[in-house]
Formats: C-alpha cells, sequence, structure tokens
C-alpha cells in the first residue's frame, strides 16, 4: 500500500502532461484561432470529465481500503482477546 500514494501522483502528472501536450500541439497545429479554441475548449472538458472519474475511482479505492483496515483492526481485536482469554484460563489452571 505504500505505493499508493505514489501512484497517485504519478497519475496525475501524467494526466498533467498530457493536457500540456495537447494544449502545446494545438497552437502549433495550423488551424484557424477559432478552430483552436475549439479544439482547446473540447479537450478542456474532456480532461475535466477524465479528471472526475479519476477522483472518483481515488475515493472508491481509498473507501475500500478504510473497510479492509477495520476488519483487519477488529480481527487483530478478537484475536487478541482470544489469546488473553487463553491466557486468564491457563494461569487459572495452573494455581
Amino acid at each position: 500500500m505504500a505505493d499508493n500514494g505514489n501512484s497517485g501522483s504519478l497519475l496525475l502528472g501524467f494526466a498533467l502532461g498530457a493536457i500540456v501536450g495537447a494544449a502545446v500541439a494545438l497552437l502549433y497545429a495550423p488551424a484557424s484561432g477559432e478552430e483552436t479554441r475549439r479544439r482547446l475548449a473540447k479537450r478542456a472538458r474532456e480532461t475535466q470529465d477524465r479528471a472526475g472519474d479519476v477522483a472518483r475511482q481515488g475515493r472508491e479505492f481509498v473507501d475500500r481500503q478504510r473497510d479492509n483496515l477495520s476488519e483487519v483492526v477488529e480481527r487483530g481485536r478478537e484475536i487478541f482477546e482470544e489469546g488473553r482469554e487463553a491466557y486468564r484460563q491457563t494461569r487459572r489452571e495452573s494455581l
């Protein structure tokens, strides 16, 4: 799980690089100003949609991990209580 934070940064960097690359390509492409602005606006909308999807997936991932962690902690508590009870029972029997 330690790499998940880096994966998000990498994905964000990739998305930003793609946006900048697309904008530069459009600006250097032989097209009218109106056509270029239309293309940039279209790319901006597409990127906004993709960013929303990535954010949603990130939230879902965090929620799943939070649920998994809660289950692990709860199971750890159960095992601890079982061990403590077994220890107490052993002490009672040895006395």
